[in-house]
């Protein structure tokens, strides 16, 4: 046996035909976990928030920082919490090896900084020791939501432990924030922002060149739209 070769007990191997039937079998429970998750979102947007009244205090990369700061003019926050410090497996070389292995699967930030939402890292490391670590690679357990009402604060949500490590792409992010992806089509309470969904997606580097509710981009999406729409009917 080659070192290619399954050492498993490999399940049925079947037909072209028995392997579609089974395929549309599970997917019927797959769409029923898709939507208990939108449920699910839906439940967190509607969870009270907490007035944050400490004063936290930061040392950012261009100095001093309140948690206001760490806004960065968005509406909403979310803050990841490594472990990057004295104590911690991998220092001070290395932040923790969960912490870094979910910073590799991060996803580009303009799409989440489209929906007025930053996301930040932070540690009790000192800065010198960060700026030190993200020059050689970039390595950052758990996220906090917030929401802000001009300058007042509310923390809206806590994900960690198991319900962590699936982080990383904008949709996970926003499903944990209180005003969610913000399009139509979410269950969402009254006067929450909503768009068409699609339609505000762009290139990452070009949200502030090209419009991403381009007339051409509109009738593609439109199109598409209706498309799977009668596909599914």
């Amino acid at each position: 046996m080659s070192d290619k070769e399954l050492r498993i007990k490999t399940p049925a191997i079947v037909s072209p035909e028995e392997w579609n039937a089974e395929r549309e079998k599970l997917l019927v429970r797959e769409k029923e976990l898709t939507r208990a998750r939108d449920a699910l979102a839906a439940e967190r947007r509607r969870m009270p928030w907490v007035a944050v009244e400490k004063d936290y205090a930061f040392d950012g990369p261009d100095g001093k920082a309140g948690l206001l700061d760490l806004f960065d003019g968005r509406r909403q926050l979310i803050i990841y919490r490594a472990f990057f410090e004295p104590g911690v497996y991998g220092w001070p070389d290395h932040a923790c090896r969960g912490c870094s292995l979910g910073a590799d699967q991060v996803s580009n930030l303009a799409h989440l900084n489209q929906r007025d939402t930053t996301l930040v890292w932070a540690s009790r490391a000192p800065q010198a020791d960060i700026e030190r670590l993200k020059k050689r690679v970039d390595q950052w357990h758990g996220h906090n939501a917030f929401i802000r009402d001009g300058d007042k604060i509310f923390r809206t949500y806590l994900i960690n432990s198991r319900g962590d490590e699936a982080s990383g792409t904008v949709w996970n992010y926003l499903d944990m924030t209180a005003l969610g992806r913000q399009e139509l089509w979410e269950d969402s309470p009254e006067g929450y922002p909503q768009t068409k969904p699609y339609e505000w997606w762009n290139w990452h580097d070009e949200y502030d060149i090209v419009p991403a509710a381009s007339k051409e981009w509109v009738e593609k999406v439109s199109g598409g739209v209706e498309a799977g729409q009668a596909s599914a009917s």
